[in-house]
């Protein structure tokens, strides 16, 4: 596996009827099946905190099925309490996965419950060793150097201010803000809700209290920016476009555009892959993926492999229904079919 996996930004809409184009995008770059580890975190404060991590992974098991997710939810929800994001067991999963996913929720609360915890360095080392990380809804906020508290100032009434964000992208060279919901319109007519709820007019005034040098990322809803670390490219995903905003003024860039991520400051990665994170969490996480990907490979027992024949020939006679079907049926007895340009091949399934 490739070290620096890709990072997905997404504008809104995760589980939109779209937005499966902009996990596809970056599960095509993983080998399969794709480990899935979901984030709580930026929801654990809610009662239905499961629900909302379970709600993405049902949608990924859907519409994504060619990859094969495997979908673990890692409940870290609040510091002090059993579901400790610094607890090493709550947050292990982060360090098995290939796609790390965290979305809806509270930016400031994420901010708060991972600042420095054992699951943001399990996220950041994983991430070094090829894992990709998508970000979306409340965590595109948190990640960034500056985060906007939204729920504080939209439904709250707060004063316009920035808290100190998660600076995920500060590895990178960037000091970057990120913006979804850019050109949300929920309000109609009545309210203007674009530039994250804030509105044009307040986010003017949001722009003024930035502290400088501060690049802003404005990403627009059914729209993902994917980012690969290494060749330093972004690529726009999706339906609509993204803004950046520099002392230099202001570029937009329209749905399936390119650009350097020079765009966003000066884009370097990090001096080494381990560079900032914890050496026992480093270790621990070279050793599960180098565990991961040199695994002691179990022969399919002959029934297993008469079905995969049998789904061949459906698959050969476009039979696809049918095909489904077996692959279930395989599926079912604790197996997992992947299909490769040199034919099916055959994995026992992980115990859950």
């Amino acid at each position: 596996m490739r070290e620096f996996g890709l990072i997905a930004l997404f504008g809104s809409g995760e589980t939109a009827p779209g937005a499966y184009r902009i996990h596809e995008r970056v599960m095509r770059e993983l080998p399969a099946p794709v480990r899935v580890a979901i984030l709580e975190t930026p929801a654990g404060f809610e009662l239905n905190s499961p629900a909302v991590a379970g709600k993405v992974g049902a949608y990924l098991e859907r519409h994504l099925r060619n990859f094969s997710p495997q979908i673990s939810i890692v409940p870290a929800r609040k510091r002090g309490t059993e579901f400790d994001p610094d607890d090493p067991e709550i947050a292990g999963p982060l360090l098995e996965s290939s796609y790390l996913f965290m979305g809806p929720g509270s930016p400031s609360y994420a901010v708060r419950q991972l600042r420095d915890s054992y699951a943001w360095h399990a996220l950041r080392a994983r991430h070094r060793l090829g894992g990709a990380i998508c970000f979306s809804s409340a965590t595109t906020v948190a990640s960034g150097r500056y985060t906007l508290p939204v729920y504080e100032i939209y439904k709250v009434g707060e004063d316009l201010h920035w808290i100190e964000g998660l600076a995920f992208f500060t590895d990178f060279g960037l000091r970057l803000s990120v913006i979804p919901h850019w050109n949300n319109n929920d309000g109609g007519e009545e309210l203007d809700t674009s530039h994250c709820y804030m509105g044009q007019p307040r986010f003017d005034e949001l722009l003024s209290l930035l502290p400088r040098p501060v690049t802003v990322l404005g990403i627009d809803e059914n729209t993902g920016v994917v980012i690969d670390p290494v060749a330093g490219v972004c690529e726009l995903v999706g339906q609509g476009g993204a803004t950046v905003l520099t002392s230099e003024g202001e570029q937009v860039f329209g749905s399936g555009s390119r650009f350097p991520a020079t765009v966003l400051g000066d884009w370097r990665l990090p001096p080494t892959p381990q560079d900032g994170i914890p050496g026992e969490i480093w270790q621990r996480a070279c050793a599960l993926r180098d565990a991961a990907e040199n695994p002691e490979e179990e022969e399919a027992p002959q029934p297993i492999l008469a079905l995969s024949e049998q789904r061949q020939a459906a698959r050969a006679k476009r039979n696809w229904a049918e095909a489904d079907a077996l692959r279930d049926e395989i599926g079912a007895l604790g197996w997992l079919v992947h299909d490769t340009p040199e034919g099916p091949r055959l994995e026992k399934a992980k115990s859950q």
